[in-house]
């Protein structure tokens, strides 16, 4: 092991809530210095107010004890360093100034147009320090858009609730919260590649991501419109009508589900049923037949399904190499020995109690062969850091510390 993949590189983070955190979180856990700049007038990151709250007791609704701390926080600010800055006091512009000086990337993920009310837009941080990368995640790009960006908003716009359920169907709105999540993705992605580039040219830039392109270009990854001009259905359940066969089948116990469009892998179905001559029947011998015969061929194998275990019709198809699974609950797929020992989920603690209960967290689920990275150091309390950030980094003296205090800027 060679260390972190961005050891020594600083992240000045203005981020809250989820889209913008989850991006830190990622640079935090591949090894940069991530310094989490929060509002001392507002609490901080309004995650740190959501419930449940993990403490001395274990999990609860509410907080009982002053270091009760929110689940969000938790898992969003692990490997931070929390500082406290009024930007909209006189002096706190100052003060991230002389923090921009000394990093490598600023992340942010205000509304459009609050970043230049502040006077901390990217071409004013940028003529501090020419070679920063300065990141942007937002709803609809710097510029704005129709709306006030929210998951949900942002999923409503993309397309995505088209996507799923049946024709006919209300809108189904994803529980996980994609818009949130891939946005994120797509800052990190830009981050690295702009800090590459700001390596062989001594430039940075800004680089802007918006939550719904970014949750639209993946929608657009599958020719929904494409096969709507053609008559398939965009929106077809736990089937997909040109593969066949394929999709959710319920056993008499929960839910599997079972990719079999190929001629070997359907042949590997007909066996796991006990019907290998299926294989040759003119209904099913070839794709575009099982195509055009797949709710017969669907049906077939819902009916041979129910009347078993989910783990014998599993463990039948596996052994016909036959790719299937059973469908899991969340709370027992983020337990799954494997992604536990790749570290792609790891276990959540409290920082002064430990694992008072057994929660799960996101890791880093990126292996590298020749460097190390993850989470070894738990969330931050509010301001923290101060005193090594802005005492041991900025070199403020004792006396500016205080005058900053007993001024509000910090």
């Amino acid at each position: 092991m060679t260390g972190q993949p961005l050891a020594g590189r600083t992240v000045v983070d203005l981020t809250t809530a989820l889209a913008g955190p989850y991006a830190t979180l990622l640079l935090g856990g591949l090894g940069a210095r991530v310094i989490k700049v929060e509002n001392p007038r507002t609490g901080g990151d309004p995650s740190r107010g959501n419930a449940p709250y993990l403490g001395r007791d274990g999990l609860g609704l509410g907080r009982v004890h002053d270091d009760d701390v929110s689940v969000s926080m938790l898992l969003r600010g692990r490997n931070k360093e929390s500082v406290t800055l009024d930007l909209k006091h006189p002096e706190g512009r100052g003060v991230l100034t002389d923090l921009v000086r000394h990093a490598d990337v600023l992340v942010e993920n205000y509304s459009a147009g609050v970043t230049a009310r502040l006077g901390i837009d990217p071409e004013s941080v940028l003529a501090v320090n020419p070679r920063l990368v300065y990141t942007s995640i937002s709803g609809f790009g710097a510029r704005g858009g129709p709306a006030k960006a929210m998951d949900t908003i942002v999923q409503a716009l993309s397309g995505i609730m088209g996507t799923a359920g049946r024709e006919g169907d209300d809108p189904v709105r994803h529980g996980l919260p994609v818009g949130d999540l891939v946005a994120p993705l797509f800052a990190v992605i830009g981050t690295l590649a702009a800090l590459a580039q700001a390596d062989r040219t001594g430039a940075g830039q800004h680089v802007d991501v918006s939550m719904l392109g970014a949750l639209t270009s993946l929608v657009a990854c599958e020719p929904f419109d494409a096969y709507a001009a053609v008559g398939l259905a965009q929106r077809t359940g736990s089937f997909v009508p040109r593969l066949a066969p394929f999709g959710l089948f319920e056993a008499a116990d929960g839910w599997l589900a079972l990719c079999g469009p190929t001629d070997r892998f359907a042949a590997g179905v007909f066996g796991a049923m006990g019907e290998p001559a299926l294989a040759a029947d003119p209904r099913f011998a070839t794709r575009d037949a099982r195509v055009a015969n797949a709710a017969v061929l669907h049906e077939l194998i819902g009916r041979w399904a129910a009347g078993r275990r989910r783990a014998e019709v599993v463990a039948l198809l596996v052994d016909n190499g036959v790719p299937a699974a059973e469908v899991r609950e969340p709370a027992e797929a983020v337990r799954d020995p494997l992604v536990r020992a790749r570290r792609e989920v790891v276990a959540l603690t409290h920082p002064v109690h430990g694992a008072t209960a057994d929660i799960s967290a996101t890791g880093v689920p990126i292996v590298f062969s020749g460097a190390h990275v993850g989470f070894d150091r738990p969330a931050p309390a509010l301001g923290e850091h101060n005193d090594l950030v802005y005492g041991d980094l900025l070199g403020y003296r004792g006396d500016r510390l205080a005058a900053l205090r007993a001024d509000g800027v910090i």
